[in-house]
């Protein structure tokens, strides 16, 4: 893969990770890197893509990266931001637009046997999302392509593979970006399409047969995606040497532990289950506050899994399911977050554990991590399962912990998963769950008016889990749903749907 990566510069746009996904659905590897950490070992990437940013080029604090080991020396492609900077910084001019432009946009006037625009044709929809606009073109430049409202959407250094454009190519309103980032990439750049899941295993398993050797590592497993791929891989490559562990802290979903342990020894996988619920409902007793109930799960995690790990002898590694949005976030233009959510990983374990990481999948996307699973053999019943919080079933319990609410929530949620899977619109959604309030409401059952709680279904459609819209699950699904859980689970007299979207809620209640 040397000297066939693609290097994308972040300005701090929204739509960056969404670059880096369609160069990935090229089968190519690129890699994201804030605009002012320009990695030393350029001569590894043989082409670079400038993100958008929601920054002025005109601006005092703007971005400003030092660009003279990139441009004219590699092919360039740049984006929105990126090509109003090229432009404001080398004798063009960028003003204010007089309206905002943004949305849909169509292609009006393209260059005739322009390599850029291959195979797309003027009146092809463009997405823009800026509120300055080129006026004129940097020294050298040639203009490319326009629409009706933006004379210079695009254009090209003369002499040099430098190409700038005013909209995103990446976003799926833009009908034929993928088209415009093969032709530079592929046709212009000359970059090969060899990151496959295939290689990308191959490549992996090696790598850790060299890093690992013979030495002991151990693993958290959650039963979802990202941990079960990784220990499918470490196993690949060290066999026995892997030492999986599933933690049951008493907030997993109905009948999980005993399913996902049974799923994992038809894997092969060296796992040993630890039912540690006592340890955890005594270590919430109480808390009511959602950053507390993180911190508590979070420690009483660690120090099961401490307890466990050292009854093995001699263990060297620590295997974490990190994926690439979480090391993206970690080194962003805008720096670490300030508050990273606890439950996304394992999180940060404490120094007296002295484990070296390793987290062979650290470079990868969500989709590509399924991709990588199905390459490997992994059942699409493992792969094909909705994200679900590692402080589990406690983030969805608002307020205090009880066993009985616990209890209430598992069978809710039992009864709508599996109505989604009966109706077969499991597959349709990317997260589902259900919500217990801290709400008791009037109810009639029989002839008596009860008081019980309410409770929400939440379902979601997202690529990554940073936007999500909600699903419009039908309303007979809904209604057989409302009237299964208010019949079968006791303490349940109210059923409602959650129609936010993120922004501006969040996938989660807390």
């Amino acid at each position: 893969m040397q000297n066939n990566n693609v290097l994308i510069l972040d300005f701090g746009s929204q739509y960056t990770q969404l670059i880096a996904r369609r160069v990935r659905e090229l089968n190519i590897y690129c890699e994201i890197h804030p605009y002012h950490k320009i990695p030393q070992d350029l001569e590894k990437f043989k082409a670079v893509i400038l993100s958008g940013s929601p920054f002025s080029v005109r601006a005092e604090d703007a971005p400003h990266p030092e660009l003279s080991s990139i441009k004219s020396q590699k092919p360039l492609l740049a984006v929105c931001y990126g090509a109003q900077y090229l432009a404001h910084f080398n004798g063009g001019s960028v003003e204010q637009s007089e309206t905002r432009e943004y949305g849909r946009a169509k292609l009006s006037k393209i260059k005739e046997d322009c390599e850029l625009f291959k195979g797309i044709r003027p009146g092809s929809q463009v997405w823009m999302s800026h509120g300055d606009t080129i006026k004129k073109l940097p020294k050298k430049g040639v203009l490319l392509a326009s629409t009706h409202d933006v004379e210079f959407a695009a254009y090209q250094i003369e002499g040099e593979q430098t190409y700038g454009i005013q909209f995103h190519p990446e976003v799926y309103h833009t009908t034929d970006g993928k088209q415009l980032l093969e032709n530079f990439l592929v046709n212009i750049a000359g970059v090969s399409q060899t990151w496959t899941p295939a290689a990308f295993v191959e490549t992996t398993v090696q790598e850790l047969k060299a890093k690992l050797k013979n030495d002991k590592v151990v693993l958290g497993l959650s039963g979802g995606v990202d941990s079960s791929v990784a220990a499918i891989l470490l196993h690949k490559a060290i066999g026995k040497n892997l030492y999986c562990i599933f933690v049951n802290n008493g907030l997993l979903r109905k009948d999980e532990f005993e399913n996902v342990l049974h799923q994992y020894k038809d894997l092969g996988l060296n796992v040993k289950g630890v039912d540690a619920t006592a340890r955890f409902m005594s270590a919430l007793k109480g808390v009511s506050d959602p950053e507390a109930k993180r911190k508590a799960i979070g420690n009483a995690f660690i120090e099961v899994f401490d307890d466990e790990a050292h009854k093995i002898s001699d263990v060297t590694w620590l295997a974490q399911g990190t994926i690439y949005p979480d090391v993206i976030e970690s080194v962003s233009v805008n720096g670490p977050s300030v508050t990273i959510k606890s439950h996304h990983n394992v999180g940060g374990l404490p120094d007296f554990m002295k484990l070296k990481i390793v987290e062979p999948l650290r470079m990868l996307f969500k989709d590509e991590v399924r991709r990588v699973g199905a390459e490997m053999g992994i059942s699409q019943e493992i792969l094909g399962r909705h994200p679900f919080p590692g402080p589990g079933l406690a983030i969805r319990i608002l307020g205090d912990i009880t066993p009985e609410k616990v209890r209430i929530l598992q069978e809710v949620d039992a009864v709508f998963i599996n109505n989604l899977k009966k109706w077969e619109l499991y597959d349709k959604v990317w997260q589902a769950g259900a919500i217990l309030l801290p709400v008791d409401s009037v109810g009639v059952m029989g002839d008596e008016r009860t008081y019980e709680k309410a409770v929400v279904l939440r379902a979601v459609e997202s690529t990554d889990g940073m936007t999500a819209d909600w699903v419009n699950l039908p309303y007979e699904f809904l209604q057989e749903t409302s009237n299964q859980i208010i019949n079968r689970v006791k303490g349940v007299n109210r059923v409602v749907y959650d129609i936010s979207s993120k922004p501006p809620a969040t996938i989660e209640w807390e």
